[in-house]
């Protein structure tokens, strides 16, 4: 491991001050990620600012009914909590799929979005990444690729993103709040996350020296018919080859409102807000389930190792839609 400074911060300003001083630097939380990238030498800070001091450890209720979700709280006191399970619990299902218990007892909110990409050839400092190494080739590509994306690639870079967490945060409209040397700024989570395009090794719209403060989640009326599924190749402590987050508001059998995203088949969590909206008012019936998965699939692209997830992800999309309405029917 390389060397590096290290500094505990106490407030908010001093942890954005102390990051811009190094502009190596990184913030760390609970580095269940980040560590494992320095002792592989794919990520080299030369300062870490540890930010586990900083009052950003509480869920609270905001003045519209909907959640505010503190950076600092741990996946598992998120996913336990009760105003979560109770209001969001699409999101609590997602979280619980994640890692393993161990991991989502260290694991926060605000590093959870900044996890990186686990493709193999990322991880492999002797081949080509883009992402690693700017200019230097994809070797996912024409490599091994089962795991990778089949939705919003480019011709230099494949990778997927790997969170449950924010799959599930994409299909609820979440809010990222973050301070910076600039002030205060809330992002859509939707914007939050990039795809590769020409620039790979920018995960996120985060400029430099910026901290996620926070996750605001609106109101929500997804409480009874939402389901979480993660296909992947064992039980648990995997990644998803396919994970699907789906929620539905009925009115009797009609789509009142409707939320599908996608995880492990991009390079951000995937939705399609203008494919949601040509279901609403339709009913919630096998036929449409498959059209819309359909169309949810549109540009798909494998890369041979990877092609059989267009398929698995249509039909993931429509069960994940079915054990929605299972779950709403047995509450």
């Amino acid at each position: 491991m390389n060397s590096f400074s290290y500094n505990k911060a106490h407030d908010v300003a001093g942890a954005v001050a102390d990051i811009q001083e190094h502009e190596g630097g990184k913030f760390i939380a609970g580095g269940t990620n980040l560590l494992d990238l320095m002792k592989e030498n794919v990520m080299k800070p030369d300062h870490l600012t540890d930010i586990n001091r900083l009052d950003l450890a509480d869920i609270t209720e905001n003045e519209d009914g909907g959640l505010r979700l503190g950076a600092l709280v741990t996946n598992a006191d998120t996913a336990w909590n009760g105003l979560v399970e109770q209001r969001y619990p699409l999101l609590s299902k997602a979280i619980l799929a994640g890692a393993s218990p161990q991991l989502r007892n260290m694991a926060t909110n605000g590093g959870n979005l900044f996890q990186r990409t686990r493709c193999y050839y990322f991880y492999d400092t002797a081949t080509a990444c883009n992402k690693r190494e700017p200019g230097s080739g994809c070797s996912a590509i024409n490599g091994i690729n089962r795991i990778h994306a089949i939705l919003g690639t480019s011709e230099r870079c494949i990778a997927t993103h790997p969170s449950d967490m924010c799959v599930a945060l994409a299909a609820l409209d979440a809010k990222v709040n973050i301070t910076g040397p600039n002030g205060e700024r809330s992002l859509d989570f939707r914007d939050f996350h990039r795809l590769p395009e020409n620039t790979p090794h920018l995960d996120t719209n985060i400029s430099p020296g910026e901290l996620v403060t926070s996750i605001d989640l609106p109101p929500s009326n997804f409480t009874k018919y939402n389901f979480y599924l993660k296909v992947r190749d064992r039980q648990s402590y995997a990644f998803a080859l396919v994970s699907v987050a789906a929620a539905l508001e009925l009115e009797g059998d009609v789509i009142k409102d409707i939320r599908i995203a996608l995880g492990g088949v991009a390079h951000k969590p995937w939705r399609r807000r203008e494919v949601e909206e040509n279901y609403i008012g339709k009913v919630a019936s096998t036929e449409n389930f498959r059209t819309l998965a359909e169309t949810m699939l549109t540009g798909a692209i494998g890369f041979g190792g990877n092609t059989f997830k267009i398929e698995l992800a249509r039909r993931a999309i429509v069960r994940a839609l079915h054990e929605a309405l299972k779950a709403g029917e047995n509450l």
